[in-house]
């Protein structure tokens, strides 16, 4: 039998890997600005049709654009964490699923053991079971 489980890939924090999370994260807030920009032009837009409650769309569109901003002082946060971090450390980048092979006489703790697959600029150089 097969079952589903959960694995870290972490990063070693190197250079390169450095400035690839700080250019994600610049581009990811630029985007975020540009739908900021993008949704009052459209709340102007939808303001000038005639049927339509301009206060039910201006608290519409403020909710989002207040999403969008909160979303970019996360950003803000994470690259100022990024600045701080060392050459060297290793970071959670993300969760995977793998399938793990159970059988009869399989020892349940050594399954249910945190594994991570660790990447150093794009390559694995450890996994750990």
């Amino acid at each position: 039998m097969q079952i589903i489980k959960k694995v870290l890939i972490k990063q070693i924090v190197t250079e390169k890997s450095k400035s690839k999370l700080h250019e994600n994260f610049n581009e990811h807030k630029m985007r975020l600005e540009q739908e900021c920009q993008q949704l009052l032009f459209e709340q102007r837009k939808l303001q000038h049709k005639k049927g339509v409650s301009k206060q039910e769309v201006a608290q519409r569109f403020q909710q989002e654009i207040k999403n969008r901003k909160e979303k970019m002082k996360l950003l803000d946060f994470k690259i100022e964490q990024l600045d701080m971090l060392e050459i060297g450390s290793e970071i959670v980048e993300k969760e995977v699923e793998a399938l793990v092979e159970v059988k009869e006489g399989t020892h349940w703790n050594q399954i249910m053991n945190e594994a991570a697959i660790v990447i150093k600029d794009d390559i694995v150089i450890r996994i750990d079971e």
